[in-house]
Formats: structure tokens, C-alpha cells, sequence
């Protein structure tokens, strides 16, 4: 159990470990790429760990030392698995879902699974759309949720339509895949993309390892067949998102709070847009090449769309329980399938230390100013709930996180870096 001590006029400089959304998508172009790739700024949490194992499974040769790994690529002729191979991929969404479509590049027979929170996760539209590119995948358990059993023989490709509101993640899984697919592929998109600043991100990564995409906006992507993916040397950048939680610090204490390593005019992380929101409710925001600075001020309420950015809710509740008037999140119903249902979760914590916070189905609605007390709160095995909730403790004694380990699945050294504060 970790206590939160309360702090005031921070003042401090903190550098953000690697992305680990960029960790994910590099590793497995990288993997797919021809030739030997070496990459920098590796964060090793739990979550890219459970990518490289599984990529090591399925017989790419991956080497880690410190924060720098060789990924020999594949050039995506996966070596033939031998009887059924189970992949644990713990809670693991992004791990699960941006590698189901690569699982079905090989030949072999896999079940992709995890922890029990990670089987009421949905996978439908996923297994679906690989379904109708030709690709053996069932759900073996409840349909459309893990366990998926995938007999993999390789993709065709081709075209298919998957539904957006759900999860960008299952885009950026067909897009990762894409240049080991026989045919190319074209996807298109109903209704409306969620997240996606992630599916840039994702484009992103696959144009550093040479491959382009096609594109009509978020509605519709075509990658043309006979590319491949090439090696190369890159650095990852730091994690917006864990970023999030030390520019909270500055905004709930009125301090300021120098966070290094973030790229703030080159990054295609979308949660860079949470600067713009911050910026609203009173701060200031200063920009720098490789460095962001902000310094807090008197905080105002506010209303946002947060569809493009749901992993900065969590932070943006607890900022808010310190803002002047009421703050309105919207268009965020996806967050009840994450490592836990965020809003739920955040709506039932924030009322436990004598917030007014309403539970939406697609958002919060939280009044600021409240009259607020410690106590024990349960971040329900979510990391970002976890974080986000230190942020409150900096301004509320008696604050204390029970389990507080789970920061672990993406940020190992956060408490470390929190106490320097």
C-alpha cells in the first residue's frame, strides 16, 4: 500500500521513460522487417514484455539489454510452430489485439489468452475481420471475447470493414500486418474511429520502417502489396501518457514541473493534446524541442471530448476535483472495457474521498472544489487509475493506494520518480 504525501510549489524535473504505445508497434515492425534493427529508450513493463515474449514465441529472435534491444526480423517467414502453442498475454489489451492479426501471418496453431479481467475484454470485430480475409480465428470461450484460438497459415489479404467506435486498436492491428499479407489490404471504417491519435501513431511507425499507407482520413486505408518492412535504428520517445501525471502534479499544486524526453511538436502521440486542455483550465504550458514545461495556476472547469485521448480521463478526473465549477467528459463509453471500467472505477474512488463526481455512460461529470478527505482507495488492478489518484494525494492527506504494484504494467519506476517530486 503506498501513502500519497501532500506536497506544495512543486518545483522538479523528471524524464519520461519510452512510449510505451511506440514499444509495442516498433517491435512488431520490426519484427516483420528484414534485417537486424536496434532500438533505444526500451521501457521494460510488463505490458512490452509480454510483447517480446510472445514475438519470441512465435520464433523472432529478440535481445535486451538495459533500455537498447536487437530484434533480428523475419522478414515475415515465421519459422512452423509444432502443436498448439499458447500465448499468455496477462492483461494485456494492446499486446493481445495489435499481435492477433501478426499471429495469423504464420503457420502454426496458437491460443492467445490472459488474466481472467483480460477474457471480458471484446475482440469481435477483430476476429471478425480476419475472418473475412481467410484467417482460421474462434473465440473459444464466450464469443468475441478471449480465449481466440488462431490456425494460422498465412493471410491472403483483400479487403474488410470493421466497426471504429470500439477500439482503434484493431485497425492498427490490420495495419501492422498489412505488409506480410499476400494481397496488400484495404480497410475501411463505420462509423466513427476512436483513439486516433494511436491509429497515427501506428502509421507512423510502419512509415519509419518503409512501408506507406494509403489513406481517406480515419474511414478508409490501403496499403499496396509487395512492401516490406526494412530494419532500422531508432530511438524511442517518452511516453506522453506517463508524462500526463507529473504535468497533474503541477496543475493541482500550482507548482511547476520540467518533463524531459517528450517532443512536443514532433510527437504523434495524441494524448499531446491533453497540453491543450491544461492550458484551458489555467495553466501555463511552455514547448520546448525535446521538453515541455508546466506551471500551475487557479483552475477552471470545463467540457471535453475526450474520444481521442480516454487514457488522459483518469488524470483529467483528479484534476478536476480541484477545479473552479464543473467539468463535463464525454464521448468516452469505450474506457469500460480497459484493465478495468475506468469510469466506474474513477466515478466510485473520487466519491469515496467526498468528491461529487457522476457516473455517465459515455463520461463524468465532476464539481470541483469539493471538501475532501483521505482514506484507503482501490485502483482496481488499473495502473492509470493508480497514478491518477497519486495526483489527488498531493493535495488531500491520508491519501493511500492499496495494490499499488499494478503501475507496474506500464510505468515500473513511477513511484521512484513520484517521491523525487
Amino acid at each position: 500500500m503506498k501513502e500519497i504525501c501532500p506536497k506544495t510549489c512543486i518545483d522538479a524535473s523528471v524524464r519520461i521513460p519510452g512510449s510505451k504505445s511506440v514499444i509495442h508497434r516498433t517491435l512488431i515492425a520490426a519484427a516483420l522487417a528484414e534485417g537486424e534493427s536496434r532500438l533505444s529508450g526500451f521501457l521494460g513493463c510488463e505490458d512490452t514484455v509480454y510483447t517480446a515474449e510472445a514475438l519470441r514465441a512465435l520464433g523472432v529472435r529478440i535481445s535486451v539489454s538495459g533500455e537498447n534491444v536487437i530484434v533480428s526480423g523475419t522478414g515475415g517467414t515465421f519459422p512452423s510452430g509444432k502443436g498448439i502453442k499458447q500465448l499468455f498475454l496477462g492483461n494485456s489489451g494492446t499486446t493481445f489485439r495489435l499481435l492477433l492479426s501478426t499471429v495469423a501471418l504464420t503457420h502454426g496453431h496458437y491460443i492467445l489468452t490472459g488474466e481472467s479481467r483480460m477474457l471480458e475484454r471484446p475482440i469481435r470485430e477483430l476476429v471478425y475481420a480476419l475472418k473475412e480475409l481467410g484467417v482460421d480465428a474462434t473465440c473459444v470461450g464466450m464469443d468475441g471475447f478471449p480465449p481466440v484460438f488462431v490456425r494460422a497459415k498465412g493471410v491472403r489479404g483483400g479487403k474488410v470493414e470493421i466497426k471504429g467506435e470500439t477500439s482503434s486498436q484493431y485497425v492498427s492491428s490490420l495495419l501492422l500486418a498489412a505488409p506480410g499479407m499476400d494481397n496488400g489490404l484495404e480497410i475501411g471504417v463505420n462509423g466513427n474511429l476512436v483513439s486516433r491519435g494511436y491509429v497515427d501513431l501506428t502509421l507512423d511507425v510502419m512509415s519509419r520502417f518503409g512501408v506507406s499507407v494509403l489513406r481517406d482520413g480515419y474511414e478508409h486505408f490501403k496499403i499496396l502489396p509487395d512492401q516490406k518492412y526494412k530494419a532500422r535504428q531508432c530511438t524511442i520517445e517518452g511516453d506522453v501518457s506517463s508524462a500526463s501525471y507529473f504535468w497533474a502534479a503541477a496543475a493541482v499544486t500550482g507548482g511547476k514541473v520540467i518533463t524531459d524526453n517528450i517532443y512536443p511538436h514532433e510527437t504523434r502521440q495524441g494524448d499531446i493534446g491533453f497540453l491543450e486542455i491544461l492550458s484551458q483550465m489555467g495553466c501555463k504550458v511552455e514547448k520546448e524541442r525535446d521538453r515541455v514545461m508546466v506551471t500551475g495556476g487557479p483552475l477552471s472547469g470545463l467540457e471535453a471530448d475526450m474520444s481521442a485521448m480516454p487514457d488522459m480521463v483518469p488524470t483529467l478526473a483528479a484534476i478536476s476535483l480541484f477545479a473552479h465549477g464543473k467539468t463535463s467528459i464525454r464521448n468516452v463509453s469505450h474506457l469500460r472495457f480497459k484493465e478495468s471500467d475506468r469510469l466506474r472505477g474513477m466515478a466510485e474512488e473520487l466519491n469515496r474521498l467526498g468528491g461529487r463526481v457522476k457516473e455517465l455512460p459515455d463520461g463524468l461529470i465532476i464539481q470541483g472544489n469539493e471538501t475532501l478527505t483521505g482514506g484507503v482507495i482501490d485502483p482496481r488492478n488499473d495502473h492509470r487509475i493508480a497514478m491518477s489518484l497519486a495526483v489527488v494525494g498531493l493535495r488531500v492527506p491520508g491519501v493511500r493506494i492499496d495494490e499499488d504494484r499494478c503501475v507496474k504494467k506500464s510505468f515500473p519506476h513511477f513511484w521512484d520518480l513520484w517521491e523525487c517530486l
